[in-house]
């Protein structure tokens, strides 16, 4: 593969009952924030895998019934992540943004899709579709805002599942095949099902040569692989398969046990993300 720069940034957070993403969690509210990658393409430009909250989301969420989903996650968006004093502060070009990988619709991943909609954007067929869909109310139960992705997005999208399929290195086994997005090998989307439809992640290479699966939301917590331990069925039915979930946890237990040298990297887990960047695990 094509090596790649990576940072693994937060753009904003949210609070959840830790028990609603991982069986016996505790019932307190806990901080999880929504990562950002920024992948250095050597010759291609920058990438941004998702693009976490944006003040954007307040706005779509002012409303009935997208107001429920506000209430239900509460959300923080500080001055810090307001989109060009976020650029600034992690030393993003805006003008070298070459383009967005979705790893899903959920408006956490998307909030910032109004700064991007003038790009290509790669994602899943079946995710666009399930936010276009008819019913308000039926898309904020899953998590959807389509307000948050402008409609031109959808004529530049590129979907994963029209990719050629490229196998994937022994170091993400039992993962076998991505997608190669770029036609060059160094950015291979995964199909990781279960967590809502056209959920897909992002196998590559880091410059120092390391192997890397940003995992988006197929699991909240590095612990929750490790120990593999799953939401409650509540949660995971609630947005999408509770069966394809449990068997994606499975496959990236295999790989995290399989593969020592492999970063997964879930797209709200602190303690992942500090480990990644070499940081102490200090809270």
């Amino acid at each position: 593969m094509i090596r790649v720069d990576l940072q693994w940034i937060e753009r904003g957070s949210c609070s959840h009952p830790e028990a609603m993403t991982i069986g016996g969690g505790s019932l307190c509210a806990t901080r999880f924030p929504a990562l950002v990658g920024v992948i250095r393409h050597p010759s291609r430009g920058i990438f941004l895998f998702d693009t976490g909250y944006d003040p954007a989301f307040i706005a779509a969420t002012r409303p009935f019934p997208e107001r429920f989903y506000r209430w239900t996650t509460p959300v923080r968006i500080g001055a810090g992540e307001e989109w060009r004093a976020w650029l600034a502060a992690n030393d993003v070009a805006e003008a070298e943004i070459a383009g967005t990988i979705l790893s899903h619709f959920h408006g956490d991943h998307v909030a910032g899709m109004a700064h991007l909609a003038d790009r290509p954007v790669w994602c899943a067929r079946a995710g666009l579709a399930q936010l276009r869909r008819p019913g308000r109310l039926a898309r904020v139960r899953q998590g959807l805002l389509s307000a948050l992705v402008p409609p031109q997005v959808d004529a530049k999208a590129r979907f994963f599942e029209d990719a050629p399929a490229r196998a994937l290195p022994s170091a993400f086994t039992p993962f076998a095949e991505g997608r190669d997005i770029l036609g060059d090998g160094s950015l291979l989307a995964v199909e990781l099902p279960g967590h809502c439809a056209g959920h897909w992640g992002l196998a590559l290479t880091t410059e120092a040569g390391q192997p890397v699966l940003l995992a988006a939301d197929a699991v909240w917590s590095g612990r929750s692989i490790a120990e593999r331990r799953p939401p409650p069925r509540l949660t995971t039915a609630l947005l999408g398969d509770t069966r394809r979930y449990r068997q994606t946890l499975d496959l990236l237990s295999q790989a995290a046990a399989g593969n020592r040298e492999l970063a997964i990297l879930p797209s709200h887990c602190a303690a992942s993300a500090r480990a990644f960047r070499g940081e102490d695990d200090t809270g």
